[in-house]
């Protein structure tokens, strides 16, 4: 396959989806909704008022656990305690994946004019996830829960990744850790069950992620027409790789165990889960229907992320 020139990409190009859209005019019109729909956690958010009793940190829906046999012998009180930890363990991830794709877009703007809108997107998004990633921290420090993070088997997969990632395969995996979330996040503000402070959180990150999405979106339909027949290969393995790190570090175990379940048990029960299963994909399926129509999910990489569990 031939390279083409940014020139030819901007002339008209096409993928699956239509006419890929200049780049330019999609950053620019990104930095002008950052302009005005942007927020300060610190000042935004109340974080001297103290937790509602009897609420959710995480909708009941969206614990790992839910309707399980496990799930269904623990008290009400017990699975307020797990939602408390898993909100904590998925800040935790989010602060983990949010310092890789900082990296990662500090790389893909490197050797590019700072003075372009896409570039001094790319900077302004950078800013977003610093605060994001404050925003996080602070959250799980409000509670009583511990900061929980990845596996040092994970850290260093990170590592690896952030050295041999190609930009096509970086913004594939910005797309996998913000869109799953984002899903989530999207049933969570608007859910009075669930704590004031944890809807507020979510609420801005919602905000704020739907421009990230879109920036990566596009940029990953052009990279995925332009890019040298082996780097679109190559994007498809590792982007199925990171999905099936992703499923794994989605939930830290010791959640469980923090909150007096048996890890193991746990563990057993919501691999066993239909519920979360289907949760996980539906999660996903924005996602992944996008990538199938601009090409990634083919061949052995389709086959690690149907092995994910995160592809049906």
């Amino acid at each position: 396959m031939t390279t083409l020139t940014e020139a030819d990409a901007l002339d008209g190009l096409r993928d699956a989806l239509g006419l890929l859209k200049d780049r330019e005019q999609v950053a620019q019109r990104l930095l002008d909704s950052s302009a005005k729909h942007s927020f300060d956690p610190d000042k935004e958010l109340d974080w001297d008022a103290p937790f509602e009793e009897g609420k959710w940190f995480w909708p009941p829906e969206l614990v790992s656990l839910y309707d399980t046999p496990l799930w269904k012998r623990m008290g009400e009180e017990q699975r307020l305690l797990l939602s408390q930890h898993e909100a904590a363990a998925l800040a935790s991830l989010g602060i983990w994946f949010e310092i890789i794709l900082m990296q990662l877009l500090v790389r893909h703007i490197y050797d590019k004019a700072a003075t372009s809108a896409h570039v001094r997107y790319a900077l302004t998004e950078i800013e977003d996830e610093c605060r994001h990633s404050k925003m996080f921290a602070r959250l799980i420090s409000h509670g009583d829960t511990p900061w929980y993070p990845v596996s040092r088997a994970h850290q260093h997969l990170g590592r690896l990744f952030k050295t041999i990632s190609t930009t096509p395969g970086s913004f594939t995996a910005t797309l996998l850790g913000e869109e799953v979330l984002d899903w989530m996040q999207r049933l969570t503000f608007p859910d009075e069950r669930v704590q004031t402070l944890v809807r507020g959180v979510t609420r801005i990150h919602v905000v704020e992620e739907a421009r990230h999405v879109r920036y990566a979106r596009e940029e990953l339909r052009r990279q995925m027409v332009t890019a040298p027949k082996w780097s679109q290969e190559f994007t498809r393995v590792t982007s199925g790789e990171f999905a099936r790190v992703f499923s794994v570090a989605f939930v830290n175990p010791d959640v469980y165990t923090n909150v007096g379940l048996d890890k193991r048990e746990a563990l057993a029960q919501v691999r066993a889960s239909g519920h979360r299963r289907e949760v996980m994909q539906n999660g996903s399926k924005r996602l992944t229907d996008f990538l199938d129509d601009i090409g990634v999910l083919r061949g052995v990489g389709r086959r690690l992320w149907k092995s994910s569990g995160l592809l049906a």
